[in-house]
């Protein structure tokens, strides 16, 4: 029996130096990809390079940490919406390098979750750094269940955050740094089986795996021995994982 498909939700494809042989790659591989973007100026080349895949999809994204001196490109995301089903990278970064424009990032996150919520059906990839239960707030207020589905990037929040976005319907992916981190590992047990999928964010991610398909291996390998589980299986959880997840919201 094959094994099952591997999963890399939040990858940022176009920022490799070889964009073209990156999407070709995930897709030759078979890696369920969601190439998220940083700014609506590079939603066009994305939707172009998977407008005939099987297993990429591009997400319509605005980085916070990058809202300071791009917050006018709203409108241009605005007018993408459209045709995006999938939007990333969008949230909250409250870390030193970006704090100063977390009023800002509020604006424009909580405009984003708005349209989100009118055109409904759409699936959101959501940075949160440090900005943990400023984000699920606007999301429990602007986005409701039944207008769209979120997964949470990179989460580094708490316990009491994890039960709270797993009541509001959040899945969560997850990464090989935060696998190499024991206070990470204790909070990537809390999150329950069924809301994980895997990710690389890559190219920001550095590892020793040579590929993004080792990292993404590796990442299965390491969640399967958290929770007891063989690869093969937690492979196949995080397939159906995603499946569920992009099926109609």
């Amino acid at each position: 029996m094959s094994p099952p498909r591997l999963v890399d939700f939040h990858c940022h494809l176009d920022l490799y130096p070889n964009p073209d042989t990156a999407f070709a790659e995930q897709e030759s591989a078979a890696v369920y990809t969601l190439a998220v973007t940083t700014t609506p100026r590079a939603w066009p080349r994305n939707k172009e390079l998977t407008h005939k895949a099987r297993y990429v999809r591009a997400a319509l994204g605005l980085h916070p940490q990058v809202v300071a001196e791009r917050f006018h490109e709203l409108q241009l995301w605005e007018r993408y919406l459209p045709d995006a089903r999938y939007v990333g990278e969008v949230g909250l970064d409250a870390g030193p390098t970006h704090h100063r424009s977390l009023a800002l990032q509020r604006r424009l996150f909580l405009r984003i979750l708005q349209l989100c919520a009118e055109v409904g059906d759409r699936i959101l990839s959501v940075h949160s750094v440090r900005a943990t239960s400023d984000v699920l707030d606007l999301l429990e207020a602007h986005l409701p269940p039944d207008r769209g589905r979120v997964v949470l990037h990179w989460f580094t929040g708490t316990k009491a955050d994890v039960q709270r976005a797993v009541a509001m319907g959040c899945y969560f992916s997850v990464n090989a740094a935060m696998l190499s981190s024991e206070r990470h590992r204790v909070l990537v047990a809390a999150l329950p089986g069924d809301r994980l999928l895997t990710e690389t964010d890559g190219p920001f991610i550095k590892s020793g795996q040579t590929t993004r398909i080792d990292q993404l291996r590796r990442t299965v390998e390491d969640l399967a021995l958290l929770r007891s589980m063989d690869a093969e299986s937690t492979a196949a959880l995080i397939l159906a994982n995603m499946r569920r997840l992009v099926s109609t919201v």
